[in-house]
């Protein structure tokens, strides 16, 4: 394991890196439209999932698919986000995700979810996540042909 408190090295920088190309890549089919907004929010993502900022993709994995769906899916500032989510995202585990970026962003003082050492612990299982989450707005992002 890299020492966390450093920038990764070059090599596992340009890795993750290549990893979301692969996935825009294999994900793209032409005919898609992002707004602005979220593919600002993404372009931040994809610096922190480079970086091994794991929690950080998670929490904002939701925002992004949130903004992406209200523009180009919903165009509906109002909907819930539980309710734009299942109704209008069309990939798996969506509310695995949610669930998740809900556990670490809202804290339970009955059932606090960080221990001590939680972050040194956890970052294998968080980059798991973390790449599972990477991956899932890649398909909000190329999921619609709006804008064409």
């Amino acid at each position: 394991m890299e020492n966390l408190f450093e920038c990764p090295k070059q090599e596992v920088w340009l890795q993750r890196d290549m990893f979301i190309d692969n996935e825009i890549e294999s994900a793209d089919r032409g005919g898609h439209y992002a707004s602005d907004h979220s593919i600002a929010l993404f372009m931040d993502l994809r610096i922190a999932y480079c970086a091994g900022a794991w929690l950080s993709v998670i929490i904002m994995s939701i925002s992004i698919i949130d903004s992406h769906l209200r523009e180009t899916e919903a165009d509906d500032n109002k909907i819930g986000t539980a309710k734009l989510l299942s109704d209008y995202y069309t990939g798996e585990d969506i509310d695995w995700l949610r669930k998740l970026r809900n556990k670490y962003v809202h804290h339970n003082l009955d059932k606090p979810i960080f221990e001590m050492n939680a972050w040194f612990n956890n970052q294998d299982q968080w980059e798991q996540d973390a790449t599972k989450a990477v991956k899932m707005i890649i398909v909000a992002l190329f999921q619609n042909g709006a804008g064409t």
